[in-house]
């Protein structure tokens, strides 16, 4: 069901996934709880169960509640809200079923207030880019339609212009992705 974020707000999300716009391209996502949800995003996507999800927030705290060594990327978190994606060590709040059985998690605060806010209602969520795995992420809005009869809601939107978020390993020191961000 397409939904205006006014009105997703007023909901109170437990095993839905939703789409919605973050700074970079269109994620879809479920709350770190959801063991259903995750398994439905692996599905839509047609995605290799070895590759994890990451996991956005509203903000720091939040950050700060799923991973268990925070110093690890601290300095660069300068970089957020932005198009930054740091692997951290998680913490025991996100299962194996987000990170395919990872010691780490990735996160990111995004850059964006329709997704700030999702985030800051309903908490961390396990979240990836809109797309089939073999696909480029999708930027446009009616492109998500495409998703529409797959989702419990599909956040309305605008057409996006960016590319997805550089990924930096804060455990190994190095950058996994590069985007606009740069790590040296």
């Amino acid at each position: 069901m397409e939904i205006r974020v006014e009105d997703l707000l007023k909901k109170n999300l437990k095993k839905e996934v939703i789409i919605f716009q973050t700074d970079t391209v269109y994620g879809i996502g479920c709350k770190i709880d959801n063991l259903e949800g995750v398994e439905r995003i692996y599905e839509i996507k047609k995605r290799d169960g070895k590759k994890p999800l990451a996991v956005l927030c509203a903000n720091l705290g939040q950050v700060k509640s799923i991973v268990s060594d925070f110093s690890l990327g601290q300095e660069f978190t300068k970089y957020w809200p932005g198009a930054l994606t740091l692997i951290m060590p998680k913490n025991k709040l996100i299962g194996d079923f987000i990170t395919s059985g990872y010691n780490t998690v990735g996160v990111r605060i995004p850059n964006d207030k329709i997704a700030l806010s999702i985030l800051e209602k309903f908490g961390p969520m396990a979240v990836t880019s809109l797309n089939l795995s073999t696909e480029p992420a999708i930027l446009k809005y009616n492109d998500c339609l495409e998703y529409l009869e797959q989702v419990d809601y599909l956040v309305k939107g605008i057409d996006l212009n960016s590319i997805s978020s550089t990924v930096y390993d804060c455990i190994n020191k190095r950058t996994l992705r590069n985007g606009e961000i740069k790590i040296n």
